[in-house]
Formats: structure tokens, C-alpha cells, sequence
């Protein structure tokens, strides 16, 4: 299967039967990066994370004692 990515538009080419390949056609909101971009961007992330400056909004989780 051939695959763009997002990020670079670079083509390259995934197994017809790997499970990226299944979510890729069968999800249409999931999107495919390269190796590369996504090396990079992990690496840039850590490095930003690093500096104190990042933070990950995420909503409080409120614990209901009626759902557990």
C-alpha cells in the first residue's frame, strides 16, 4: 500500500496486511507519518518538555461513586 505523509508529503510504501495499513483504510481520521517526521517530532517534544515550559492540558478525571 502507498502512503503519504502528512507532515514532509513524502510516499513510501507499507504491507497491504499490517495493522497500519487496516486502520489506515478502514478510519478515516487516522493519518500516516513517516519514520522520519515522527522521530523528529518526538525528539523536539522531549526537548521542549525538558525546558518546563510544556504542559499537557488534560481534564481532571472526577471519580463518580455511582459508576464504579
Amino acid at each position: 500500500m502507498r502512503v503519504k505523509c502528512v507532515i514532509c508529503d513524502g510516499i513510501n510504501r507499507i504491507d497491504n496486511d499490517s495493522p497500519q495499513a487496516k486502520k489506515l483504510r478502514n478510519r478515516l481520521i487516522h493519518t500516516y507519518m513517516c519514520p522520519e517526521c515522527n522521530d523528529r517530532i518526538t525528539v523536539k517534544t522531549k526537548e521542549r518538555h525538558k525546558t518546563g515550559k510544556f504542559r499537557l492540558y488534560r481534564k481532571d478525571m472526577v471519580e463518580d461513586e455511582f459508576l464504579s
